[in-house]
């Protein structure tokens, strides 16, 4: 008998699309609940030890952190995400810290208290990309024509941009065309797209604008305003 999986989720969590992009991509069934993270449910802090989004519950018992979701995925579902060969999945999972730390850079971005701090954020990210680059090959996904547990991580990341695209001085994907041709391979893929509900930019661009800092007022083309709490998730 096949396990009942719940997914709780917040509406912009990255790290809760990670997840639902390895359920889709396996052809899991499964619920999602998405919870307001500034008013938690005491129901969801007996699952989540850390008070973060995704929890995973399998059959009612609770697996917490987007990396240990998608590694349990990957070990009980087929198809496997992560590559057979030893050495080249420890690679996959050194890029997937790759790309929360880079999740970890948009975030200091959007946070940025005035126009110096905007700026080296955005060198920061660029410089992360100019990385990808290199280490990118023919593609069109991060290990070539195989869909894994990298692009998963990686299409949330990419999407931030879908907004930030439209506020921010920086071109961030100019000259490196192998990352242009990946973030738009992943734009396309089914999972990718459908781990988000479809007036996702529009709640992003909202809590983007709601914040306090310099990319805040660029979008609101005023000073900035007084801070809101920001969403909650985890790797």
């Amino acid at each position: 008998m096949a396990n009942t999986l719940t997914l709780i989720s917040h509406a912009l969590c990255p790290y809760v699309q990670r997840a639902a992009i390895a359920l889709a991509e396996k052809g899991i069934a499964f619920e999602r609940i998405d919870i307001d993270l500034a008013n938690k449910p005491a129901w969801f802090l007996q699952v989540s030890p850390l008070g973060k989004t995704p929890v995973l519950l399998v059959d009612g018992e609770a697996i917490f952190e987007s990396a240990v979701i998608c590694e349990y995925l990957d070990d009980t579902t087929l198809p496997r995400l992560h590559p057979e060969n030893a050495l080249q999945r420890a690679q996959h999972r050194a890029w997937m810290e790759f790309g929360s730390a880079t999740l970890n850079t948009i975030a200091a971005l959007y946070s940025a208290q005035d126009k110096a701090a905007l700026s080296q954020k955005t060198l920061e990210l660029r410089a992360k990309f100019a990385q990808l680059e290199a280490q990118l090959g023919a593609g069109p996904y991060f290990a070539g024509e195989r869909f894994s547990l990298v692009d998963a991580v990686f299409g949330p990341v990419f999407r931030y941009f879908d907004v930030l695209d439209h506020y921010t001085e920086q071109a961030f994907f100019d000259g490196l065309p192998k990352v242009q041709a990946w973030r738009a391979a992943l734009a396309l893929r089914p999972s990718v797209v459908e781990a988000v509900a479809p007036h996702y930019a529009d709640l992003l661009t909202h809590f983007l604008r709601n914040r306090s800092g310099a990319l805040a007022a660029r979008m609101q083309g005023t000073h900035a305003s007084p801070a809101i709490a920001q969403p909650v998730c985890t790797i």
